[in-house]
């Protein structure tokens, strides 16, 4: 249904750190870079940032959040864990969320700017 989502960061830079690290644990890259740009995809770009003077204010209480698939758990792991050492906080820990499906294995983050962010893969 979607095309593509598009955010707007505080930093950058910050972002890039944090997304080049979190994404490419899922297998995603970083294709498209201008100054004021980022995109990230598998082979193309689906997920854009650009800085911004107002982005959305973090409030855990809206739901919003951005889902990434991952192809199996150790990849959620690594995005997890490489996603804390980049300058995300903790929003859940890897696991099963039974609460969604038998087989829902997900993590969850938040990034410099306040969004949730979660990696999820299904089916193993």
């Amino acid at each position: 249904m979607l095309d593509h989502v598009s955010i707007g960061v505080r930093n950058i830079a910050k972002a890039k750190l944090f997304y080049d690290a979190a994404l490419g644990a899922l297998g995603y890259r970083r294709l498209r870079e201008a100054a004021d740009l980022l995109g990230y995809g598998a082979d193309s770009p689906r997920f854009w940032i650009s800085p911004t003077d107002h982005p959305v204010d973090p409030d855990m209480r809206t739901g919003l959040h951005f889902c990434f698939t991952a192809p199996d758990r150790e990849s959620v792991d690594a995005f997890y864990k490489q996603a804390l050492e980049a300058g995300g906080r903790d929003n859940g820990k890897p696991g099963i969320r039974d609460l969604y499906a038998p087989d829902y294995y997900a993590a969850f983050v938040i990034d410099p700017d306040g969004y949730r962010i979660e990696a999820y893969c299904g089916g193993q």
